[in-house]
């Protein structure tokens, strides 16, 4: 996925490989409902990507309600019940340190969209040389 950051440094192994364990801890989390909430319960969570900091001690979680809506009040109660995740990721994922969790609204899938709608469009077609945009068979 590409860097949230400006001018952000590569990530190392270590660091994609404890996101990715976060990642599917926080998920099984969310899909089996554990956390006791009714903002949170409303909603159907993905979290496409965990960054975690170089030194290990900070995970910051991008989490995306099914549909988008209400995602910041979402944001809002995640962080309200992260103490609780902490734990839970704990017992899911075996760390000598167990990281702060952070959670921020994921863009992503907003950026991919503009991106899609720009290249679709007539003005980056006529600047490609073509009328219209076609398959990757052609």
């Amino acid at each position: 996925m590409a860097s949230r950051d400006k001018g952000a440094r590569a990530l190392s192994q270590r660091q994609l490989k404890v996101g990715e364990l976060v990642r599917h801890a926080l998920a099984e989390i969310f899909a089996r409902g554990e956390v006791l909430d009714d903002v949170i319960a409303r909603h159907s969570l993905t979290v496409p990507e965990v960054r975690m900091s170089p030194d290990l001690k900070v995970a910051t979680c991008y989490v995306m309600p099914l549909g988008g809506g209400e995602a910041g009040d979402v944001v809002k109660h995640l962080e309200q019940h992260k103490r609780f995740l902490r734990g839970e990721v704990a017992k899911r994922v075996d760390l000598r340190y167990m990281p702060e969790l952070r959670f921020r609204i994921d863009t992503s899938f907003e950026a991919s969209s503009r991106i899609d709608e720009l290249l679709a469009s007539p003005q980056v077609a006529r600047d490609v040389g073509r009328d219209a945009p076609r398959d990757l068979d052609d």
